[in-house]
């Protein structure tokens, strides 16, 4: 296993080479190209300004140069060993510590460096709250929709995940910001960035001013999740119907309350009489996980509104909740088209392999079907989604590029779009390379995984 590591990590410089050079051919051969005198024009200078601009970027990225030559620039600035260069660009030396250089943007005239310091710890918080939403969803449905084949649960939710997969991201984020956050309809969510100004001046945590508040919040919060995790567990499926029902249609209405105008329109019966159904369907719902998970969510928002509602004091969200309050709908816009993909997946992966012989024969010796389902189905229905992780890495710098463009978010996917509308080559040349080291090691953990779920697999 160690050998074979080391093999497929020496394998990933030459490949990595390979990427670079596509993406700099491209670039280079592209119409226009790529010069000094590209780079000034449009800028009202007069010609001594203009040329030394031009021979201000001659000199620091080479565009002088033929092609080979300049990539062999930029290969040389971002290897911590190389050559060294003086102030006019010519070679000195040779340094085996010179340390790793990725350039100066075309766009910004910044350090490449810098941006990506900047950017990539925001999509990476994006990412790292949609995808455990993702495989948590789409695991439990998928398994639960497999063990109910043809049965209402099944449908229900193949019906519902089709339907989520074929919407695409683009028409889910502007009616999200147009019905949740627009001053037309439901004003709850921000539509633009990651916090408000005045939330930097915030504390770190909620800050209330009165600890009484602070008790009654918790009592509301913990009695209402607990009664409802309980009616969950232990309630007759028509009384948690009818709870459910009861509190769906109530919210509804709260809902077309809190519309624009005072008036009695015909959404109040609409959304109270959806929002019974829906709440009626999670209650009626024989999965009991699932059920109980969304009860409890339900129990919470009821005890934190009853708590807000008992409060006296002053309440200052702080700058925790002002970030996730900004976060949740580019985060929903990121998650529901990946659960909706991977629970299909994972719904044909365990229900191919609940059909098989081995299942059928454990079955017959008395083994538990729990213990069938999640010790043998479920282990050898990971492999197609160990395959599908493999592209979730380089995903963290492409995945988010509509949902940064729709919400105005500064992360690695709008940088990149940025970067290729503006030819900044340093920029774009280092993305590629993240990307495709991004790819690599993503490919080569998800080998790894293979041999940890199927002891068949090897390496050696």
């Amino acid at each position: 296993m160690t050998t074979y590591i080391l093999r497929r990590l020496l394998l990933m410089i030459p490949t990595l080479l390979g990427i670079t050079i596509v993406v700099f051919a491209v670039m280079a051969s592209a119409p226009g190209g790529l010069s000094s005198q590209s780079l000034v024009e449009g800028q009202n200078l007069d010609p001594e300004a203009k040329a030394a601009m031009e021979a201000y970027y001659n000199r620091i990225y080479g565009l002088d140069q033929p092609a080979p030559v300049q990539y062999l620039r930029w290969l040389n600035n971002i290897s911590p060993i190389g050559f060294t260069t003086d102030e006019a660009g010519e070679i000195n030396g040779f340094s085996l510590t010179k340390g790793s250089d990725l350039g100066t943007s075309f766009r910004y005239g910044r350090p490449v460096a810098d941006l990506l310091e900047e950017r990539i710890p925001i999509t990476l918080l994006l990412n790292v709250l949609s995808l455990p939403i993702i495989y948590i969803i789409a695991i439990s449905i998928g398994v639960h929709a497999a063990t109910q084949r043809g049965k209402p649960f099944d449908v229900g939710s193949n019906v519902f995940m089709l339907v989520l997969w074929a919407m695409p991201t683009m028409l889910a984020g502007v009616l999200l910001i147009g019905f949740f956050g627009s001053e037309e309809y439901w004003r709850w969510f921000p539509t633009a960035g990651l916090s408000k100004r005045d939330a930097l001046d915030m504390p770190f945590m909620p800050h209330w001013t009165s600890f009484t508040d602070v008790v009654l919040l918790a009592l509301a919060v913990i009695a209402t999740v607990v009664a409802f995790i309980t009616l969950s567990i232990r309630g007759h499926w028509q009384l948690r119907a009818s709870i459910m029902g009861v509190v769906g249609f109530a919210l509804g209405w709260m809902m077309a309350d809190a519309l624009p105008g005072d008036e009695l329109s015909l959404v109040h019966p609409l959304l109270a009489i959806g929002g019974a159904a829906l709440m009626a369907g999670i209650g009626y719902m024989d999965y009991k996980p699932f059920r109980t998970a969304c009860m409890g969510f339900a129990g919470l928002g009821i005890g934190v509104a009853i708590g807000v509602q008992l409060m006296q004091g002053e309440f200052i969200r702080g700058f925790l909740l002002d970030r996730l309050w900004h976060l949740i709908l580019p985060v929903l816009c990121l998650s529901y088209g990946g659960f909706a993909f991977l629970s299909r997946l994972t719904r044909g992966a365990v229900l191919e392999n609940l059909l098989s012989d081995y299942a059928r024969t454990a079955k017959a010796k008395g083994v538990g079907e729990q213990q069938v389902l999640w010790r043998h189905v479920f282990r050898n229905s990971l492999l197609p989604l160990i395959t599908l992780m493999a592209g979730l890495l380089p995903g963290l710098i492409g995945g988010s590029v509509i949902i940064e463009a729709l919400f105005s978010i500064d992360g690695m996917g709008r940088l990149a779009i940025e970067a290729v509308t503006a030819r900044d080559r340093e920029l774009i040349l280092s993305l590629t390379m993240i990307s495709g080291l991004l790819t690599l090691a993503g490919y080569l953990l998800a080998d790894l995984c293979y041999a940890i779920a199927d002891p068949r697999v090897s390496y050696d």
